[in-house]
């Protein structure tokens, strides 16, 4: 079982060889200070989000410390509400995609909750974006636009991921020119 320190609203996995194999396992986290891993061979510690932490504890493959005692996965969920808006519909958006075999980063960089890719990053572009939003929310025709040009300004598929309690839909976007 990996070990992961829980600092501010991250989870740092300080071994080098744990890092490694935590990353090819699935491309968890980042190593600390290196953009775009390409290879597993890195030397640098890794960094998870709260929801990949939360993501590998449910499946038992982590274990998350805090002041030298570890962290229930129900202590950890109650961090991670109280750092993220909307915290437990992304969590299961980010479930979904990652039991439906895809690769789910986060989208921060593209203004959305998530970059999800088929075979993984360094391997090909993120195909998608995925923004999560509330069953019954409305989108306005600006955000709508946004989303169109963001996905093709940068080649990719934009996907409302709409929940509505335990139930999520997904919405794709194709943009065409008439």
């Amino acid at each position: 079982m990996f070990k992961g320190v829980l600092i501010g609203r991250r989870v740092f996995i300080p071994d080098i060889e744990e890092s490694r194999e935590l990353w090819t396992l699935g491309f968890y986290g980042k190593p600390i200070g290196i953009a775009k891993p390409k290879l597993p061979n890195f030397d640098k510690p890794l960094i998870l989000d709260l929801i990949e932490a939360i993501y590998l504890m449910e499946r038992r493959i982590l274990k998350v410390y805090s002041d030298e005692h570890y962290l229930s996965i129900d202590e950890l969920i109650d961090i991670a509400r109280e750092n993220y808006v909307d915290f437990d519909q992304r969590y299961l958006v980010y479930k979904d995609l990652r039991e439906r075999g895809f690769i789910v980063i986060s989208g921060l960089k593209f203004g959305v909750d998530f970059a999800v890719y088929r075979k993984g990053p360094g391997l090909e572009h993120a195909p998608y974006l995925v923004d999560v939003i509330k069953a019954g929310s409305k989108i306005g025709s600006d955000e709508l636009v946004r989303a169109g040009r963001l996905a093709t300004s940068v080649r990719k598929r934009f996907i409302y991921a709409v929940v509505d309690g335990k139930k999520i839909r997904y919405i794709l976007f194709k943009w065409f020119k008439p």
